[in-house]
């Protein structure tokens, strides 16, 4: 058991010391919804499944998981401790970009919680109340949680699958980009990235400032500005991604599933290096590095046909170009081929 969680189970009860139906019975209370963030789900959890509305016919669905000392460590080498909360919230923003990314609004949500005995109970009670936040202070005004599972095993591991609706609209592709299209950014990039690095440094936690500490925040509990997706979707938007791994990796995905290159403008990318000047000032590092190839925060890249007005939240990155004869799909910044890289679970 790692060291920063044994001295936690020697002061607070685990979930070892209550049945499976006990804890569920510490969880569901928490993750009751207003009567308005329940209308999609016909019927929660108590039963083998859950029953959710699709009015038109249509569902989008996403899943993704965090591991414990994969995804997220319970005490980082700059004395941060994970709580539950982070866990819970960063679980439900993560997914809830994916259908934001697809241009819909999410709708319901399912979790699967794998446990160690020793786990406190308050830090999964924690975890409960980190997804409801998440939920209702990101926005996602009709997502409720409609069930999920619970087991046991060595390590922490939380998978969330989340459903969303169109609306009776079409989904927003990576694959629609198309040359003399603008590129536009909605939320942060490197913000998250800016975090791990704190995480990871030798620079306490608790004497970080106010300019440094929001970064860290951001990587534990980022913010995905929900309801861009749609907003974007409605003002015609050609392709749009959610940017998880890099905006380089991302962009890249993007321009491969166009059959197009993106052109990155480089004072747009200076102007978004230079709001991580606290951080990077710190540790000493470019925070262009950050920029490019940091991922997590769940910003949304999209392209627009150059005529249309960028909707709220958005602001112009760079444009779309035709392939030349010999080019490849690409992203290019200051004309040249773009290679810092991002993250690859399998590479790390």
């Amino acid at each position: 058991m790692p060291e920063d969680l044994r001295s936690r189970v020697d002061r607070q009860p685990s979930v070892a010391g209550l049945s499976e139906a006990d804890l569920l019975a510490r969880i569901f209370p928490r993750l009751q919804m207003e009567a308005g963030h329940t209308a999609s789900t016909l019927l929660g959890p108590g039963d083998d499944a859950a029953v959710v509305a699709a009015p038109d016919g249509k569902t989008v669905i996403s899943i993704d998981t965090q591991v414990q000392d994969q995804d997220f460590r319970l005490l980082w080498p700059n004395g941060y401790r994970t709580t539950g909360f982070d866990v819970g919230w960063k679980a439900a923003a993560q997914n809830l970009s994916d259908i934001n990314a697809m241009g819909a609004q999410a709708t319901s949500m399912v979790v699967s919680l794998t446990l160690p005995v020793d786990t406190p109970v308050s830090w999964v009670e924690d975890l409960a109340d980190g997804l409801t936040a998440g939920i209702r202070e990101l926005g996602a005004v009709r997502c409720s949680v409609a069930g999920g599972d619970l087991g046991r095993g060595r390590e922490i591991s939380v998978t969330v699958a989340v459903l969303g609706t169109l609306d009776g609209g079409r989904p927003v592709l990576r694959s629609g980009a198309r040359a003399g299209d603008i590129l536009a950014l909605a939320g942060t990039v490197g913000h998250a990235a800016a975090g791990l690095a704190l995480l990871e440094a030798d620079v306490p936690a608790d004497t970080l400032g106010p300019a440094e500490r929001v970064f860290l925040d951001l990587q534990c509990r980022p913010r995905p500005p929900l309801g861009a997706g749609p907003a974007a979707r409605a003002a015609g938007a050609t392709a749009m991604l959610d940017i998880s791994d890099g905006l380089l990796r991302d962009g890249r995905r993007l321009a491969a599933a166009s059959n197009v290159a993106i052109a990155l403008d480089p004072a747009r990318l200076a102007e978004l290096a230079e709001v991580l000047a606290p951080a990077a000032v710190l540790l000493g590092v470019d925070p262009a590095q950050w920029v490019l190839g940091g991922g997590e925060d769940h910003g949304l890249l999209a392209t627009f046909p150059d005529d249309v007005q960028l909707p709220p939240g958005f602001t112009a990155l760079g444009s779309i170009h035709a392939l030349g004869t010999d080019d490849g799909p690409g992203v290019l910044t200051a004309g040249r081929a773009a290679d810092t890289g991002g993250w690859d679970h399998f590479a790390h």
